[in-house]
């Protein structure tokens, strides 16, 4: 893969030195990997689609490649890379491996991307494998670290039952055990700040109940509401912030790309809601805000009586502008300015 060029130079490692020299100095991207999920999860396996966003090109917009996974039943998640700018002054780091977290399965697949438009499959780790070494499964998002060691999230223990803890795997995939000596109550998404010593975790559920499908009869007892914020170099809980009504279901964290930056956001799927995140250095105390309430609607024939929006995915532009949210429940996307302001876009 061609390595990129920050600041007029040739980088140390992989990808840029800022996020921001991402934006001002990175190319366009003519490719896209999507984890594809089949609904029945009993057919055939989940797939690795590319699809061509190269508006030069004659198969623009169109899927020009899949690549299967080579067991049924994995539910494909997020996916990371094994390495990334935290790696941008290890020369010896190369961007290579696409990683796809298996929330089902707990089997965590390696792709190589060598071949961009052809992706293969080079490695797995199957999920007893996980289990019997770290004890825990169902992995969720995945972040390539400055070591070169990759983290995962991880939902669950292998029978099912609920506690948040963190995979770590080596450059060659590789189990090493867990991150945190201690696990929370659930588990789902993170998000590090480095130069902050500071990383982020937030929870959804039981995975014995999330499987059957959301039962409101149990919102209460295996469903979480809480945010964990930990001492990144001791891998330590220092501070644990119960968002209560308003963050039911606190899922996708995400912060500022500035990397001395000291905000973020997280979006909370069943309150609907998006709660604002600044941490005082000097503290190291994480405070909360609501930014954004979505009303429900009156409904009849679902679960609930009031339909919710349901937050399902958020992100942040490069240049932290913008935050992007999605309504999974009702099919919209809104977009609200960093600074405070909010359009609304409709599917």
């Amino acid at each position: 893969m061609e390595q990129p060029v920050a600041n007029g130079t040739c980088c140390k490692g992989p990808g840029y030195a800022t996020p921001l020299d991402a934006f001002k100095n990175g190319a366009r991207e003519k490719l896209l990997y999507v984890p594809c999920i089949v609904p029945d999860q009993q057919s055939r396996p989940d797939y690795l689609a590319t699809v061509d966003v190269d508006p030069d090109s004659a198969t623009y917009g169109q899927v020009i490649h899949r690549l299967p996974m080579p067991f049924i039943g994995d539910e494909l998640h997020h996916t990371g890379w094994n390495a990334c700018s935290s790696c941008f002054n290890d020369s010896s780091k190369k961007r290579q491996f696409l990683i796809l977290p298996a929330v089902k399965s707990g089997r965590i697949y390696a792709v190589d991307v060598t071949n961009e438009q052809e992706p293969k499959l080079h490695k797995f780790v199957s999920g007893d494998a996980v289990g019997a070494a770290a004890g825990v499964a169902y992995p969720h998002t995945s972040h390539c670290l400055g070591s070169g060691e990759i983290m995962i999230s991880t939902m669950g223990s292998p029978d099912g039952t609920a506690k948040g803890n963190f995979l770590l795997l080596d450059a060659d995939l590789n189990i090493k055990g867990t991150w945190a000596p201690k696990d929370t109550a659930f588990g789902y998404d993170f998000w590090y700040q480095p130069r902050h010593n500071i990383m982020v975790s937030s929870e959804f559920g039981t995975p014995t109940e999330f499987f059957k499908g959301f039962d409101p009869a149990v919102a209460t007892q295996e469903y979480g509401s809480k945010l964990y914020v930990w001492n990144w170099a001791e891998r330590t809980l220092r501070q644990t912030i119960d968002l209560g009504a308003e963050g039911l279901i606190p899922l996708e964290t995400r912060f500022a790309h500035e990397p001395s930056a000291t905000w973020g956001y997280v979006g909370c799927a069943l309150s609907s809601n998006v709660v604002f995140l600044q941490l005082d250095p000097a503290s190291g105390v994480l405070s909360q805000k609501v930014v954004v309430k979505q009303p429900w609607l009156d409904v009849t024939g679902w679960a609930l009586p009031q339909l919710p929006a349901l937050i399902t995915d958020i992100l942040i532009s490069l240049d932290d502008k913008w935050l992007f949210f999605s309504n999974w429940l009702r099919g919209e996307r809104h977009t609200l300015c960093c600074s405070g302001c909010l359009t609304r876009t409709e599917d």
